[in-house]
């Protein structure tokens, strides 16, 4: 993957940084994306810099439109047109809701920077990405999103994701001809620390919720993300992929 140039949404920290390392280790120029995390882009884009790749770091918030397009046009100003897009952002309420109980604010939001976002950068990198018969790109879901299920307490989150499913399932059809694959990560519930953490760094330690018996990190994904933009991996498209360690994170009913 020497040269291909890999923008990842969400990657001052987290999932994104470790996926944004791991391309850069693969060769990859890197186009890091932040919206609040400027001193953490900062640093990581140094640090893949010392890597031997180019990198730059771009402050958007991919909930709107206007900043989707300004982050795109400076990518391709600064490194050259987007060969991988990596849709890691897109906000999370954790805390549980029914979904009379949101702000239309709140649903807005959800909707815009989980589904609404990533088809709009898709739209824009799609060009380049035919022009050159070659591209990758990776949406990000929740475990079992494939399988459209009730998700109480996460209806507009679950509404995005399980929307985005469908579209990269199709996009996979309509842009297999031009040897652009559209896959989707489906991580477990990896937190805190453990985003930015290798596997070795978990193998000893516990987690009561997950059947594998150990917590997910940060590895765990970026090395499947790495897989699917290799350039034998084109014959793999339109798959949801579970990443969990066997966890099911939804929770069909409602407790107390």
């Amino acid at each position: 993957m020497d040269r291909k140039i890999a923008l990842i949404t969400g990657s001052a920290k987290g999932l994104g940084k470790m996926t944004a390392l791991t391309l850069a280790s693969q060769g990859c120029d890197i186009a890091l994306n932040y919206m609040n995390s400027h001193e953490e882009a900062v640093r990581l884009q140094s640090r893949i810099e010392n890597m031997g790749v180019r990198c730059i770091a771009v402050q958007a918030d991919i909930s709107i439109e206007e900043d989707i397009d300004r982050l795109v046009d400076e990518v391709e100003q600064q490194l050259g047109g987007i060969d991988i897009l990596v849709n890691n952002a897109g906000p999370f309420i954790r805390e549980r809701r029914l979904f009379a109980d949101y702000e239309r604010a709140e649903i807005m939001s959800l909707m815009q920077g989980n589904l609404i976002g990533a088809m709009l950068l898709d739209h824009r990198v799609l060009p380049h990405m035919r022009q050159q018969k070659w591209g990758r790109i990776i949406h990000f879901g929740f475990g079992h999103a494939a399988e459209s299920r009730s998700w109480p307490q996460r209806a507009v989150y679950a509404a995005a994701k399980v929307g985005l499913v469908s579209f990269t399932k199709t996009l996979a059809v309509e842009e297999a001809e031009n040897a652009i694959t559209i896959n989707m990560i489906c991580p477990g519930d990896i937190r805190g620390d453990n985003k930015e953490k290798r596997i070795a760094d978990v193998l000893d330690l516990s987690d009561d919720e997950t059947p594998r018996g150990r917590p997910g990190s940060g590895e765990d994904i970026s090395r499947v993300i790495s897989y699917l933009c290799h350039s034998d991996s084109d014959f793999i498209t339109g798959n949801i992929m579970d990443i969990s360690g066997g966890l099911d994170p939804i929770r069909p009913y409602i407790k107390g």
